[in-house]
């Protein structure tokens, strides 16, 4: 493991990882929880977390022109990966997916648009995946403004089910932690 991902995982133990009854957005009950915006919005957390983002997008073929997702979770996520590849000398947008167009104005779904021309390529951000719906969703939403997706990288994948409704879906699913790599269970 990477001195990057080492040090992140230590972060999502710490700041994001709850051993508790929870309610996911999927409806299914848990009794562990990843809090990811904790993660990606601490200083160093986010900082790692777009190092991190960037080595598994660079994984997909290019050009990549962009990287966003559904908000709330995407939104650091897409800014630190954004900045990590243009540190790395790669120009490459965030973006982010309204989860109701905006209510005035233009009324658009997409923030970031100007940067990301119909046919631009990109790829969508999770902070946690469970069944992966929510990846999906973000999917549908950048197709049917234009975009082409690439596929998906998530923090962590709870491994209930997100890669194999992702790729049955015809996506691919990178994951920069599973479950299992943080807790080991």
């Amino acid at each position: 493991m990477s001195s990057v991902k080492s040090e992140l995982k230590k972060i999502i133990l710490e700041m994001s990882y709850e051993q508790r009854e929870v309610t996911l957005a999927s409806g299914r009950k848990s009794n562990f929880y990843f809090d990811g915006k904790q993660t990606t919005l601490h200083a160093r957390g986010g900082l790692l977390t777009g190092k991190a983002f960037w080595e598994e997008v660079k994984k997909f073929e290019g050009p990549i022109h962009g990287v966003g997702g559904l908000t709330l979770g995407a939104d650091p996520i897409a800014t630190a990966t954004s900045i990590a590849a243009e540190l790395d000398g790669q120009p490459v947008h965030a973006f982010i997916i309204r989860k109701e167009p905006k209510g005035h104005g233009t009324g658009q779904w997409l923030e970031g648009r100007k940067n990301l021309p119909p046919g631009s390529r990109v790829v969508i951000v999770e902070d946690v995946t469970t069944t992966g719906g929510s990846s999906m969703q973000a999917v549908e939403r950048a197709q049917e403004e234009g975009l082409v997706v690439l596929g998906i990288v998530t923090l962590v994948d709870r491994e209930e089910g997100a890669r194999e409704n992702i790729e049955g879906a015809g996506q691919v699913l990178r994951s920069v932690f599973t479950r299992t790599e943080i807790v080991g269970k």
